[in-house]
Formats: structure tokens, C-alpha cells, sequence
């Protein structure tokens, strides 16, 4: 039996009044935002503060293999404590300063990447300068790889003969959302820095910094196989640019309304189940305003023609490292023809009646590799689940958001 798709977030103070919530309707929180962690940001690069917060009795630790998150069940994240990954880490990697740890740099030594996610402020026991309190979260990679190979094994290990599991799905879309939000933050923030291992503009081997959120390119290397340990110049140590920087890419996603404000236009790709629809979506491109992303990408895919754009909300996808813009739309009078011949991304696109995604929305909605509701009727029309901001988009259109009559 399949878990039930859990809740939205809820919406940053919701009932507080204010011109804008009286305006355009509370905001929408979507599935992988509405974090519980505060990330102090400021404090990544305060080495006491890191490590004072790693051996803390109330940190807590989402170990990941191979970017798949340690778990209790379907519907709870797993986490260790320090001991449990003590000597993985090899005791407290924040021990030196951020300087010292650039100027001993060996690109030979594999470290294990640790992010620091954030403190959980409802949760009591850690104090950092009587203002910085909670429980402090962390992110570790235990894939078993060079040096770390056996620590890794024997944590793995452990933590699966305690009744945890690395978790095999596809998406973490069974969490509730502040859990998910977490797993979000995590998984983008290693599959990044597994990803950029080398410097861009020299290409010699780069090292995580700030709580794993920047990676530097040290001027030295003191690993044995390097003819001398100090680096050709590089441009990234001089001026700002002397870091790299996690990389979120931005996507469009819209809720196409026809002219007449009656019905929504919907596509499908080939590889979706039967009657299964969704909003257009497409990648934001440089020099581009997300405006005139979403009129470019509905016109590539559909031919239809758009003229007023809005912004609706945006979504986190850590798949591996996106930002949902989700916007709405409304098609131009004559230029709601739909053409297939642009793109050829779209299988189908059809305008579908209020009343029909309003119906989808009740009984037909589900993930790509699950069944409808027990009401939905075969030939019907179906879409995401809610933890989807497609189905956000569609929603909050036959909901009255366009008319300003949502629900509050």
C-alpha cells in the first residue's frame, strides 16, 4: 500500500492581515519549501560555531549513499548522532580554521562532505552566543569511496541493522513537509558539491567550504603526487569571484488560460500514463526575464500565443538542482491555436474546461507511476498530486484566483 500524499507547508504567517494576503489570497507554500531549519547563513564560516555545533548532543545527522537519504519509513527521515559518524569524519573537521584547512590543503585526502543545513529553533539544548539556538542539523555523504572506504561500510552497516534503509525511491514525495524541505536542502547541497569537483576556470581540484555551501580553489597542494605544491595562478583566488557557489537552475512552469478566461491549456509527454496531463514548463535562459520565458516556452511547445504573465508561487526541486517559477498566463484572442510542430517535447496538448481540471483535481490525480483515485472514471482526465506545483497552478485558477475570489 502506497503512502498518503502528505500536506502542504504552511504558508509563511497565513493569518496575519495584510494588503496583499486581502489582494491576492494567502501565499502558496509548496512541497520541498517551508523548511523548519534557520540556516544562519552568516555563521558557515565561524569554524567554533561548526564545531560546537557537530558535537552537541542535539545535533542530528541525514546520512546519504549515493544521494539516497537515510530513512525510518516512506514517511520519516533517519537520522544518527555524532557518535555514530565520529570516526567517518574523523572526529571534528572544524577543529582548524577555514584559512588553516585551505593552507594544508591535500587533494589526495578524501573527505567525507558534511553541510551544515540549519538549526531547528523548536527544539531546545544548543546555545551559540545567547542568540543562535536549536537543534543543529547536518548533511553527510557515507558513499563508500577511496579512503573512507571501510568507515563508510561499517556505518552503513549499522545503521541498517538498526531498521534503517537508504531509500530506493524515485522521489521523496512521502515526507511531511518540513522533513521534506530538510531532505531538500540536503540532497541539493551534495549532489552540487559532488558535482564540482575540479575548479572551472583551471581545473585543478577544488575544496568545500563555509558548511559545505562554497567550494575554493587553494592556492597549494600538499599531496605527494603533485610535482610542486604550489598552483599556477588561478583567477578565482583574486576578487570576489575567489569562490564557487551552489547552483540552482531556474524553471518556468504555467497554468495557460484561454483568452476567455474559460479553460487551461495542459500537454502530455509521451512516456506519461493515459489521459495523464500537466502544465507547460521549460527552462529560463540567460538574459531572459521569466516573463518572457514562459510566452517562449508556451509558444515552442504549443503555438499559443500569450500576453499577460503573472507570478503564482515557485517550488525547491532537488532533482538535482531546479527552482520552479510557476507563473499563469493568458493566451492573446486569436492566438490560442495550438501547433505541435515547434518542439516536438509535447506528445499532446489540449484546452481543457474548468470544470474538467477541477474534476481531474478531485479524483484523478496521482504520481507518474501510480494509479487515480478509487472515483476516477478510465478516459477522465488526470494530473500530479498536490505535492506538485503544477497542480498549485492549476488549482488556484478554477479556484477563483484570477477573479480574486480564492479561498482564503
Amino acid at each position: 500500500m502506497s503512502a498518503p500524499v502528505p500536506d502542504l507547508p504552511e504558508p509563511a504567517h497565513a493569518n496575519v492581515d495584510s494588503m496583499l494576503s486581502r489582494r491576492f489570497g494567502k501565499e502558496v507554500a509548496n512541497y520541498f519549501s517551508g523548511s523548519p531549519l534557520n540556516r544562519v547563513s552568516f555563521l558557515r564560516p565561524d569554524h567554533t560555531f561548526l564545531s560546537t555545533a557537530l558535537k552537541h548532543p542535539s545535533a542530528k545527522f541525514l546520512l546519504f549513499n549515493k544521494l539516497e537519504p537515510l530513512i525510518k519509513s516512506p514517511t520519516e527521515l533517519g537520522y544518527v548522532t555524532y557518535n555514530d559518524v565520529r570516526s567517518l569524519i574523523e572526529g571534528d573537521p572544524f577543529m582548524r580554521t577555514e584559512e588553516e584547512i585551505i593552507k594544508e590543503y591535500k587533494s589526495t585526502t578524501h573527505i567525507p562532505q558534511l553541510i551544515f543545513l540549519g538549526l531547528d529553533e523548536s527544539q531546545e539544548g544548543f546555545v551559540y552566543k545567547n542568540h543562535y539556538k536549536g537543534a543543529p542539523h547536518f548533511a553527510l555523504d557515507v558513499t563508500p569511496q577511496k579512503t573512507s572506504t571501510a568507515a563508510a561500510e561499517a556505518l552503513i552497516h549499522s545503521v541498517e541493522s538498526k531498521g534503517f534503509s537508504f531509500s530506493k525511491a524515485r522521489m521523496q514525495a512521502t515526507l511531511p513537509p518540513p522533513e521534506a524541505a530538510i531532505f531538500a536542502e540536503a540532497r541539493h547541497l551534495l549532489d552540487w558539491n559532488a558535482r564540482n569537483p575540479f575548479c572551472a576556470q583551471c581545473g585543478y581540484p577544488t575544496l568545500s567550504v563555509h558548511g559545505g555551501f562554497k567550494r575554493t580553489c587553494p592556492p597549494r597542494d600538499l599531496a605527494d603526487n603533485v610535482a610542486s605544491p604550489d598552483r599556477p595562478p588561478c583567477a578565482t583566488r583574486t576578487g570576489v569571484s575567489n569562490l564557487c557557489f551552489p547552483r540552482t537552475d531556474p524553471t518556468v512552469i504555467m497554468a495557460v488560460i484561454s483568452a476567455d478566461g474559460k479553460k487551461l491549456l495542459l500537454g502530455r509527454q509521451k512516456r506519461w500514463p493515459p489521459y495523464w496531463y500537466s502544465t507547460l514548463a521549460g527552462f529560463l535562459e540567460p538574459a531572459e526575464s521569466v516573463e518572457e520565458a514562459v510566452r517562449r516556452e508556451v509558444w515552442e511547445e504549443s503555438g499559443v500565443h500569450l500576453g499577460r504573465v503573472i507570478i503564482h508561487s515557485t517550488q525547491p526541486w532537488p532533482y538535482p538542482a531546479n527552482l520552479m517559477i510557476g507563473a499563469i498566463g493568458q493566451a492573446i484572442p486569436g492566438g490560442e491555436d495550438i501547433h505541435l510542430g515547434h518542439d516536438a517535447e509535447l506528445e499532446d496538448a489540449k484546452w481543457f474546461t474548468a470544470d474538467e481540471v477541477r474534476e481531474a483535481l478531485r479524483v484523478g490525480t496521482s504520481g507518474l507511476g501510480e494509479g487515480p483515485g478509487p472515483e476516477y472514471k478510465e478516459g477522465g482526465l488526470r494530473v500530479p498530486p498536490k505535492t506538485a506545483i503544477a497542480n498549485q497552478l492549476m488549482a488556484s485558477v478554477v479556484e477563483g484566483f484570477l477573479s480574486g475570489d480564492a479561498k482564503m
